[in-house]
């Protein structure tokens, strides 16, 4: 929508926020309204009144106002009538309720000399404002937000991430994506680790510090209790720190698996070493002294630092497994980034990790599917025959192989999928073959 909308003021923001609605689609009004804002398509009103109520949307109703406004202007309702038609637009499917209104829109329309299928046209949208139509005051404010959020993210790219990822789970995007589309504009995003992080991701000068609250299964306690003891004195080694954080095996055992630990303890191996042995000393009460050498334990892979990245954070710092993986794929593959600059109709093949499936009900069974790979991310179109056809593929992979034909409008690209393909086992192979992927 945003490419094809190009919002340059404010008022531009709360028309968006309106318009993509189920009620506004339902209602045929969100393609007209693109058309006439691309001059597609000439603006003509039927009369001055109603150009007083529909020119500032290009005569197409967005507003629950507008549509109460028209019923007065264009069909003779009063004010109380239009309050009752707006209490009906917003129950008419559950108590049926527009029914009485119909008649008397259209003949009022009739009587005052508008055509017929503008009458018509009229009606359906008031019926699509059932389904969830806004008042302009509410997309306003909406509209403020977001003004605000877009600014943040423009101006202040890092403090916009830290605000993200403090505040999950939200919205549309994991946290994986928002950092690596941060990280896409030029934000440094430092791993968790108990020498710098607190519980929450914090700025550390112009990049973002990962908090401790992006390790799985540590507890908020004891991620603030890591905080304080390294606040009051520096940390010395795993042993100091589970003793003056008052940390157990398994809090050990936590960090170790997010990477936590590498200052004080060296790699994850290492890490997890540590941690097991100091609590092998605890459980000695420490009343012999143990003499120990350290492990020559191996390395972890690449790959295998990876997954342990996603098992752990749910999002990596390292590169992205389709770097890792990209070699294996079919060279026919395009990346996220190719698809962009393709032509319109153009046969085209795209593979990436599955972000996202969404299938609105407006959308007559479509899904929309959203592929991430090292260059960004790649929309999807899969239409419901071929959704049934290949319903294993569509709704169990991980990681998915499309080939399809790409739609341009403008700057809006979406890949319509003609086949899906599977390729989620490369996945594991980043684990268990890792080196023949570094």
């Amino acid at each position: 929508m945003l490419p094809r909308l190009r919002p340059r003021k404010f008022y531009d923001l709360v028309v968006e926020v309106a318009i993509v609605r189920p009620g506004p689609i339902q209602g045929n009004m969100v393609h007209p309204y693109l058309r006439r804002r691309q001059k597609l398509e000439e603006v003509s009103y039927p009369s001055e009144a109603v150009r007083g109520v529909l020119e500032r949307t290009l005569g197409v109703p967005i507003f629950q106002e507008q549509a109460m406004q028209l019923a007065i202007v264009a069909a003779g309702f009063t004010p109380g009538e239009a309050d009752q038609l707006r209490r009906a637009m917003a129950a008419w499917k559950r108590k049926g309720g527009l029914g009485p209104f119909r008649e008397k829109l259209l003949d009022g329309m009739a009587a005052r000399h508008y055509p017929p299928e503008f009458a018509e046209n009229l009606y359906r949208q008031i019926e699509g404002f059932g389904e969830y139509g806004f008042p302009e005051s509410h997309a306003a404010s909406f509209a403020l937000l977001v003004y605000v959020s877009a600014w943040l993210k423009c101006h202040e790219p890092a403090a916009f991430l830290v605000g993200m990822l403090n505040s999950l789970p939200m919205g549309f995007y994991s946290a994986s994506q928002l950092v690596q589309d941060a990280r896409r504009h030029g934000v440094e995003v430092l791993p968790a680790d108990v020498m710098a992080s607190r519980w929450e991701t914090t700025l550390e000068g112009d990049d973002v510090r990962l908090g401790l609250h992006r390790i799985k299964s540590l507890g908020q306690a004891a991620g603030e209790r890591i905080a304080a003891a390294r606040h009051a004195m520096p940390l010395i080694d795993v042993a100091d720190l589970a003793k003056r954080a008052a940390l157990d095996r398994g809090d050990l055992e936590t960090l170790a698996a997010g990477g936590a630990l590498k200052r004080l303890a060296g790699h994850r191996f290492g890490a997890a070493w540590e941690a097991a042995a100091v609590s092998i000393r605890r459980d000695l009460l420490d009343a012999v002294p143990i003499a120990e050498m350290q492990a020559a334990l191996p390395t972890p892979t690449e790959g295998q630092d990876l997954v342990a990245d996603y098992a752990s954070l749910g999002l990596t710092l390292g590169r992205h497994p389709l770097t890792l993986i990209r070699r294996h794929l079919d060279s026919r593959y395009a990346s996220a980034d190719a698809l962009r600059n393709m032509a319109h109709n153009q046969p085209a093949r795209c593979a990436g990790l599955v972000t996202c499936r969404q299938r609105p009900g407006t959308a007559s069974g479509v899904i929309f599917i959203t592929l991430e790979d090292e260059t960004g991310m790649a929309n999807v179109i899969v239409h419901p025959n071929l959704a049934e056809r290949q319903r294993e593929e569509l709704l169990g992979a991980r990681l998915l192989g499309v080939l399809g034909v790409l739609q341009r409008e403008g700057e809006v690209v979406h890949l319509i999928a003609r086949r899906l393909l599977d390729h989620s086992s490369l996945l594991g192979r980043l684990e268990t073959h890792s080196r023949d992927f570094c």
